[in-house]
């Protein structure tokens, strides 16, 4: 049975850096994402990492975001750094089953295994 399970969320000042983890079990995926969502509005896509690890990003997070993985866990990571109130979200790990297209990876209905999220909090 496929499970995701994200941690590291809290707490933080802006200006300040957050690591989240995504614990995966039951398989190994080739393409998997982080998205997040605030309340009231839909699931948006931040990073996603792609067979031979190629990496995308959301405009609003280029630089300052990292996903990145370690296969022998398996763990996915999102390094926050630079932290604004508006990164202020639920953070949802995803995975996909299937190949994933440049495209497709800022989609949410292209990822066919979700996590529960984890809470981060920006203030000012």
């Amino acid at each position: 049975q496929v499970s995701l399970v994200e941690s590291g969320g809290g707490l933080v000042q802006a200006g300040d850096s957050l690591r989240l983890s995504c614990s995966v079990s039951g398989r190994t995926f080739d393409n998997m994402g982080w998205f997040r969502q605030t309340s009231g509005k839909e699931r948006e896509f931040v990073a996603a990492i792609r067979i031979g690890d190629f990496t995308g990003y959301a405009d609003s997070v280029k630089g300052r975001f990292t996903i990145s993985r370690d296969n022998a866990k398996p763990t996915l990571y999102l390094q926050m750094n630079s932290l604004r109130p508006d990164d202020t979200a639920v953070y949802y790990c995803a995975a996909s089953a299937w190949g994933m297209t440049i495209a497709g990876q800022s989609s949410p209905s292209r990822y066919d295994y979700w996590g529960r999220g984890t809470q981060v909090t920006v203030s000012s």
